[in-house]
């Protein structure tokens, strides 16, 4: 699986690599194409440390400052799918729309159509009270048989449940 842009904009930074050097302006947004899962639209974001492909990180677009999504209810914040190992101090795309890859326990089953939440820092999960994620559902069924880590879930703009007090 490997996204590709699709636009007319030439010269961009390719979907699944990450960069020291910050190549275009932080919140541009793309369209990419994979051959299995289609079409999805991504988001340029700084680098958080400890990130792996298909961790989930919120973002704030006043700031453009990007934490691993955390554990807690009604932290009502966007999240995006990390499509590099992009860690601190480095830049890449994030998916924020289409089927996405993200990681997982890997003692957690989901079934496919069903809500997801954030119960372990930056992975999906079973939803829990405050800690669901809007705009996600699994697409795909994912077992918890032994190294499978991550799930197809399809996102649109999600973000965690709650609101600002």
């Amino acid at each position: 699986m490997a996204y590709l842009h699709t636009g007319a904009l030439v010269g961009l930074q390719p979907i699944a690599e990450t960069s020291t050097t910050q190549k275009h302006p932080l919140g541009l947004r793309v369209i990419g194409r994979d051959a299995t899962l289609g079409y999805g639209e991504f988001i340029y974001l700084t680098g958080v440390a400890s990130t792996v492909v298909g961790d989930l990180v919120t973002y704030n677009t006043s700031s453009w400052t990007t934490t691993r999504a955390a554990v807690g209810t009604n932290k009502p914040q966007p999240i995006a799918v990390a499509m590099s190992a992009n860690v601190a101090s480095q830049y890449g795309w994030y998916q924020i729309s289409g089927v996405a890859v993200c990681s997982k326990s890997a003692t957690i089953s989901l079934a496919a159509g069903v809500v997801v939440g954030v119960k372990s820092v930056a992975r999906v999960s079973v939803t829990g009270s405050g800690k669901e994620v809007q705009g996600a559902i699994v697409a795909a069924v994912a077992s918890a048989a032994t190294g499978r880590i991550t799930v197809q879930v399809l996102i649109d703009r999600p973000h965690l449940q709650g609101r600002v007090t």
